[in-house]
């Protein structure tokens, strides 16, 4: 199969813990009466939280007579909040509406299996078709048919650092970073009695995204293409020279790493006592949500090797196929897909929305930079987030890059993501 990720035409293409299943099953149990309506996702952290608020205060401003249900289920990435979202799919009991990643695992997990509506008649109602860029609706486009709206287009491949505390040590970033700037400084750090890379990966998907955005740099564009296409295999000499790469970045990386949530690693760059972190562009809601101010108290580049590159997950939501209250998520997404509403999102949650006719007079440095971006750059699909493979390669990713970071075994690791690349090219 191969994975057309072009900047007009992006891809068209369980074990779970008891106690959170029971929240997510009890608070769909709440939302039953007409009136209500519920919302799932996984934005709970301080930024996550706030830009979530945004979007239904805009809703209950909007439809007053609506009661919103928060039914968030922490987890990064989702990890946790999926597999609860799975077993309600599963047992006929979804919430009515959820937040998504938009893509090929969006496709194979929820649209192919019949769990969500078809929301053409929005798109056209709304007008929505014209003002979002036909690579961004066809990830959650098939077949001339829509299936859920999008609310934030998120950048993955971000350095974000300590202005002050670089400063402190004499090292500073400019417009663009490499690892030959990169690794002196860590090293001047770590002399220093400084811990250079945050890292929170509790859940592995924040490990992988690191991995990711390395492998992205190193190949470049092209390659990365080639890479999913399946012309460039991951036991490739430029592939294990990325693996090999990531192993040395980890050697900076916190000595708690495995019991930080992302966000927590995001707080270690906030308070000092961290240098860097190298994630998406969600990190920014956490920023602002701590009162630093952009280009004083942080500051952030691409990653090394993807100043051209946009690697994106987008946000999204759908309607759940016979959802008790499908009038109320009508209203919702007919709310999150409006242009006032998305920048407010966008403001708190560090991403940039998918509409060409959002107001970018007012948005803070970060913003202006992340859209000017959005803008310019070429997009790569997410294979973190499903957005570039279908769900059952993200898993294979997590399970084999597990391993790796504790044996370190680069031909083995390799061979685990061939395996699992042969099964989506052959799929």
């Amino acid at each position: 199969m191969t994975w057309d990720l072009s900047r007009r035409a992006l891809l068209k293409s369980g074990a779970m813990l008891a106690g959170t299943a029971a929240i997510g099953l009890a608070a769909g149990r709440a939302a039953m009466a007409a009136g209500k309506l519920e919302i799932f996702s996984w934005w709970t952290s301080g930024g996550e939280a706030a830009a979530l608020k945004a979007l239904m205060d805009a809703y209950k401003t909007r439809f007053p007579g609506t009661e919103a249900i928060n039914a968030a289920v922490a987890g990064g990435s989702g990890t946790n909040a999926q597999s609860v979202l799975q077993a309600r799919l599963a047992g006929g009991n979804p919430p009515d509406t959820w937040q998504g990643n938009a893509g090929a695992a969006f496709m194979n997990q929820y649209v192919d299996p019949g769990f969500v509506e078809d929301i053409t008649s929005l798109y056209e109602s709304e007008g929505w078709a014209d003002k979002v860029p036909p690579a961004v609706l066809d990830l959650i486009r098939k077949d001339g048919k829509y299936y859920a709206v999008h609310v934030g287009i998120q950048r993955c491949n971000e350095v974000w650092y300590n202005k002050k505390l670089l400063a402190k040590h004499g090292i500073e970033i400019g417009d663009s970073l490499t690892w030959d700037q990169w690794f002196p400084a860590a090293e001047k750090l770590k002399k220093a009695g400084v811990n250079a890379l945050s890292l929170g990966d509790n859940g592995i998907w924040a490990n992988a995204r690191l991995f990711e955005n390395t492998f992205t740099g190193l190949l470049g564009y092209d390659q990365t293409q080639k890479l999913w296409s399946g012309q460039l295999s991951f036991d490739s000499p430029d592939m294990k020279e990325a693996m090999k790469l990531h192993l040395r970045v980890l050697e900076f990386q916190n000595p708690d790493h495995s019991a930080l949530s992302w966000d927590q690693a995001v707080g270690k760059v906030i308070d000092g006592s961290s240098a860097f972190n190298m994630h998406g562009d969600w990190a920014y809601g956490e920023f602002q949500k701590a009162g630093l101010k952009d280009n004083e108290d942080f500051g952030w580049t691409s990653h090394p090797g993807t100043d051209d590159i946009f690697i994106i997950v987008t946000d999204c939501f759908p309607i759940a196929k016979g959802a008790t209250n499908a009038e109320e998520a009508r209203n919702w997404l007919k709310t999150i897909g409006s242009a006032e509403t998305q920048l407010a999102f966008s403001l708190k949650k560090g991403s940039v929305s998918p509409r060409l006719d959002v107001d970018k007079a007012t948005l803070p440095p970060y913003l202006k930079w992340s859209y000017d971006k959005f803008a310019k750059n070429k997009f790569v699909g997410s294979s973190v987030n499903g957005t570039q493979v279908p769900s059952s390669f993200v898993q294979a990713h997590f399970d084999a890059l597990t391993s790796f970071v504790v044996n370190k075994n680069v031909d083995r690791f390799a061979a685990a993501l061939v395996s699992a690349q042969q099964a989506i090219n052959n799929g």
